[in-house]
């Protein structure tokens, strides 16, 4: 069952609220939550949250025969789950139309805007090549799971590490980490998604990272995938009302921003988490 949906005097709190350059939890129009980040114990498991949006991104690495018109070039695949566990809203074995707009938004960001060297994944051209799987659960719906599922996505890829192998003659040899230490992805650029809430009275500014209700109560969203180095990968509005090209380019510059110091705050993670695992960064 989808959940009620707010009453009258809810969204005329809210509608006022934001009128007087308000927000429920206290934060500017253009300020995000905190984000969170939690590495697990094995290569390519990180559990991401913004505020108390949740979710889990695992990559997977298993060798395949290439298509034949790909033959230089490895596989990469998306997928999402969105469990009851997320919200009363989702329903088991049944994708939701925000699962399918995230998954298809993602595979634009992290798979189409080539962050990943796809030949790189090349063993053996037109025998073997390294099929990656990026898995994402949502653990909890508080608004804007894009941009928390992206971010999870592309640091699943930083962090992981697949096998060393080795190619002699058409026989391919895959090395053990105890043998021969694995081997990082090779990645362009590291890109970054962030969400806006637009609303039907023109006179209430978009707001960075609407909360669950926010989003509801909102006319649409819009989103830019991008990167520190100011490349924009993606631009997406779901919605109906217009957005003028001087509040667009606006909210690119705030991306830009926040592009810059949100990459800032990977980096230093990835790094911590390496040096605690007395592994050479790479």
């Amino acid at each position: 069952m989808r959940p009620p949906s707010p009453s009258i005097p809810e969204k005329d709190f809210i509608y006022t609220s934001l009128k007087e350059n308000l927000r429920l939890d206290g934060r500017s129009f253009l300020e995000q939550r905190k984000v969170e980040i939690t590495f697990g114990g094995e290569l390519g498991y990180v559990e991401c949250g913004l505020g108390k949006t949740r979710v889990i991104a695992q990559v997977e690495a298993r060798m395949v025969k290439p298509p034949p018109e790909r033959s230089f070039e490895g596989i990469i695949s998306i997928h999402s789950e969105i469990s009851p566990m997320a919200s009363s809203e989702y329903e088991a074995g049944r994708a939701s139309e925000e699962e399918v707009t995230i998954t298809r938004m993602l595979d634009k960001v992290l798979r189409r805007s080539d962050a990943i060297d796809k030949e790189s994944l090349c063993i053996l051209a037109g025998h073997r090549v390294w099929h990656l799987r990026l898995t994402l659960h949502f653990l909890a719906d508080a608004g804007n799971m894009l941009d928390c599922a992206c971010l999870a996505g592309i640091l699943a890829l930083r962090h992981f590490r697949r096998p060393e192998v080795e190619v002699i003659g058409d026989e391919v040899i895959i090395h053990p980490a105890t043998e021969r230490a694995p081997v990082p992805l090779a990645i362009h650029h590291t890109p970054f998604c962030f969400t806006f809430a637009f609303f039907p009275d023109e006179t209430i500014s978009p707001v960075l990272d609407p909360s669950q209700l926010e989003q509801r109560l909102g006319a649409g969203l819009f989103s830019i995938a991008l990167n520190a180095q100011k490349e924009i990968c993606v631009l997406q509005k779901l919605g109906g009302v217009p957005l003028p090209n001087d509040e667009i380019l606006r909210l690119v510059s705030v991306s830009v921003e926040k592009a810059k110091e949100l990459h800032e705050f990977v980096e230093a993670r990835l790094t911590e988490d390496w040096l605690g695992r007395n592994v050479e960064v790479r």
